[in-house]
Order: structure tokens, then C-alpha cells, then sequence
């Protein structure tokens, strides 16, 4: 009988991607909706900064922020590929990977619900931190499904829909709480409520076949550690398609993740908060369909470079124009082309990963590494970038910065040879 991790996956409809989407819908909405909007006002309101803003206090913001983020994505560094690795190895009867997206949703969105409550700044990081490793959990879990289930072809299309709902997540996530004016513990109670909503009849309905035990290696933790290491050098093409992941991420959190703060702190303008939703939207609109787009082109034509490639020439071309002309209409023009450039990578960059990986069997855990690259330079942002800000004691620096990176991510990729 042929292995489920190493049988040839048949296609799946659109069902099936209709239910992922949903599922990253959830997933997206509860990780990034505190990221942007609800734990920076927690921080702020810890630290007593309201209305009055002094350069003191919007760069002790942006710090703490920043250090908060920092020490969560150490939590996702470990969370990713260790969770990955272990659900290769999973033998349930509930499958290899259900086990694991059911378990990190539960422990997501129970953090969630705490950290509204939390108002000191201890409090504040655990619960983050737990909330980050259940994010992780279960997208490590998610994301090897599309290397267990879906075949080369179709991965480009069934990425896009990884990506494209991280865009729509945000918007519906920060609109939800902007429209009801809800306070941090309620806004945190629904998007943790709706994480569960959003994932549930995706883990109930996919097609994940048990491990079988027979073949499964004695599980020890030097064996899981070791698993854990890629050599670059035996994996060239794994290695370049790390990095690119890791150069594109991180410009691109150093260009979105201290917006809020930029419209606040930066431009100063009278509704940070309703600015923020509206550039989140033009940034939206751009993902959506650059990611949509770029799925599907690229598995009809059987290319993924050009798509990274033009990502990250329009991601550097965005942070540049911040960089060179301050202002709230160059910013929605800068919304347009960081979304634009992300989503073309998003749409293919899941896609390409799963084509470089170097065994079908850690597919979990190589894949976990992969999205150590996601999220971990997404939660290193606001630190790096508040560094910057505090070095320069501006925003100009991030975002060139942010523009550098893009484009040299997006360069790496030439490296990959194994992929067109």
C-alpha cells in the first residue's frame, strides 16, 4: 500500500480550497488584527499614551511594541518546525495533521481571549507569545497539507488562497471592532470566536489519513533536533528559497507593521485609526488580486520566479516612495504597490516552497521552516524597525530599508534552480 505522505496527490475542487480559504480566513483575522490594531492600543494604554503625543512617548511605544513582538517570534521560531515535525510522525486516528490545526486553533484562540484582559506588560507578552505558538501550531500543520494533498499544478491556485485572506482577515478584523467601537477584551473575544468559526468546517470535512504505525521512527528529541536542521549546502535551492522568503517578509513587516504608529506618530493626522482601515483596504484590494492572479498564471504557464521577481522590485518601489515623500495620499499609492508586489509573491511563494523541499516525508517539518520565514520576520519587524525609528528618530530610514530587502528578496530567487 503507497504511503499517504508519498502518495501522488489527485486534484482538489473547489470545495476544498473554498473550506482552506476559510480556514487561513480565520487564522489571518485573529493573528494579524491584534498585530495591527488592538496590542499597540493595549501598549499604549499601558504606558499611559493617549491623546498627548511627544516623541518620547510614540518612541517608547513603538520600542515596547517592538520587544513584545520580538520575544514572540522566538515562539514561533521553535513552534514551527518542532509542531511540523511532530505531525509527520502523528499516528491518530483523527489524522497526522487534524490533531495539530484542531490543537493550535484551540490554544490561539483561548490566548486571544486572555490577553484582552491583561493590562500589565507581562501579562501582555505571555499571552501573546501562547497565542503565537498556536498560530504556529496549526499553520504548520495547514500549510503541510498542501504538499500531502494537492498536486503540483494546482499548488499555485491553493496557495493564493493561503495568502489572499491574510489582506481580507485585517480588514474585516479591524473593520468589525471600528464599526461596533469595541474595546480590546471584546474585539480580542470575537476574532478568537471567529478563528474557531472560520477553521472548524475545514478540519471537519478534509481528507487527512492516519500515519500508518508501522512505519513510524522511534520519537526521541535528539532525533526530532536533528530533523530540524536544512543544510543549505545539500539543499541549495532550499536554502535560496528560505532566504528570499526571510528578505521579502521582513521588508515587507518593516513597511506595514508600525503603520498604525507612522499615521500616529509620523504624519500625524487626526484619525490614525480610520486612515489605518483605509489604507488597509487599497492594500487589501491589491493582495487579493495580485495573489488570485499570480496563482493561477503561474501554474498555467509553470513559472514561479517571475512572479517573486516582480514582488519584489514593487514591494521596493512602495517603501521607496515613503521614503521620498511623506504623506497620506503617497502612502494609499505605496498601500496599492506593496500589495500589488506581496501578492504576487504570496500567490506563488507557498507554491515554489513546496517544490524545493527536500523529502516528501518531513514535508511538516520542512515546511515549518519554511514558515518560520512567514511569521517570524512579521514578529521581528516592529523590533527591528523600532531600532530604526529610535536610531534615526524618523521613518524615512524603515522604509528604505523595507525597499532594500524587497528587492533583494525577490533577486534570491534567481539562485533556485530546480524551479522556472
Amino acid at each position: 500500500m503507497t504511503r499517504p505522505d508519498t502518495a501522488t496527490p489527485t486534484r482538489v475542487d473547489a470545495r476544498w480550497i473554498g473550506l482552506f480559504a476559510v480556514a487561513w480566513l480565520g487564522i489571518w483575522m485573529a493573528q494579524l488584527t491584534p498585530f495591527q490594531l488592538t496590542l499597540p492600543e493595549q501598549i499604549n494604554d499601558r504606558l499611559g499614551i493617549g491623546d498627548t503625543i511627544t516623541d518620547d512617548t510614540w518612541q517608547h511605544s513603538v520600542t515596547t511594541f517592538g520587544v513584545v513582538s520580538g520575544i514572540s517570534a522566538v515562539f514561533a521560531l521553535i513552534a514551527f518546525p518542532l509542531t511540523g515535525a511532530l505531525s509527520d510522525r502523528t499516528t491518530s486516528r483523527l489524522g497526522r495533521r487534524r490533531p495539530w490545526i484542531v490543537g493550535g486553533v484551540l490554544l490561539f484562540a483561548g490566548a486571544l481571549a486572555i490577553l484582552g484582559t491583561r493590562h500589565g506588560l507581562v501579562g501582555i507578552t505571555v499571552c501573546w507569545c501562547v497565542a503565537i505558538v498556536g498560530f504556529s501550531t496549526a499553520s504548520a500543520a495547514l500549510t503541510a497539507l498542501i504538499g500531502d494533498r494537492v498536486p503540483v499544478a494546482q499548488r499555485g491556485v491553493v496557495s493564493s488562497w493561503v495568502s489572499a485572506p491574510q489582506a481580507i482577515g485585517v480588514i474585516v478584523g479591524i473593520g468589525l471592532i471600528s464599526a461596533l467601537g469595541l474595546s480590546t477584551g471584546a474585539g480580542s473575544l470575537v476574532v478568537a470566536a471567529l478563528l474557531v468559526v472560520c477553521v472548524l468546517p475545514f478540519v471537519i470535512t478534509v481528507d487527512d489519513p492516519p500515519h500508518p504505525a508501522r512505519d513510524r521512527e522511534r520519537l526521541t528529541v535528539a532525533g526530532v533536533v536533528a530533523e530540524l536542521w536544512v543544510s543549505p549546502r545539500e539543499h541549495p535551492d532550499f536554502g535560496w528559497t528560505l532566504l528570499g522568503r526571510i528578505l521579502v517578509n521582513v521588508g515587507n513587516a518593516l513597511g506595514t507593521s508600525l503603520l498604525l504608529y507612522y499615521l500616529q506618530f509620523g504624519l500625524r493626522v487626526d484619525d490614525a485609526q480610520g486612515d489605518l482601515l483605509l489604507l488597509t483596504a487599497i492594500y487589501m484590494v491589491f493582495v487579493i488580486s495580485a495573489a488570485i492572479g499570480s496563482g493561477i498564471l503561474s501554474d498555467r504557464i509553470g513559472r514561479r520566479k517571475p512572479f517573486v521577481l516582480a514582488a519584489g522590485a514593487l514591494q521596493g518601489l512602495a517603501a521607496a516612495a515613503i521614503a521620498i515623500s511623506a504623506g497620506v495620499p503617497t502612502t494609499m499609492v505605496a498601500a496599492a504597490l506593496l500589495g500589488a508586489g506581496f501578492g504576487s509573491f504570496l500567490g506563488v511563494d507557498q507554491a515554489l516552497a513546496t517544490q524545493v523541499l527536500p523529502s516528501a516525508d518531513h514535508t511538516g517539518k520542512d515546511l515549518g521552516i519554511m514558515n518560520i520565514a512567514m511569521a517570524v520576520p512579521q514578529a521581528l519587524g516592529p523590533l527591528l524597525g523600532a531600532g530604526i525609528v529610535a536610531a534615526t528618530g524618523g521613518f524615512v530610514a524603515l522604509f528604505t530599508v523595507s525597499a532594500i530587502l524587497g528587492i533583494a528578496g525577490g533577486l534570491s530567487v534567481l539562485r533556485v534552480r530546480s524551479v522556472r
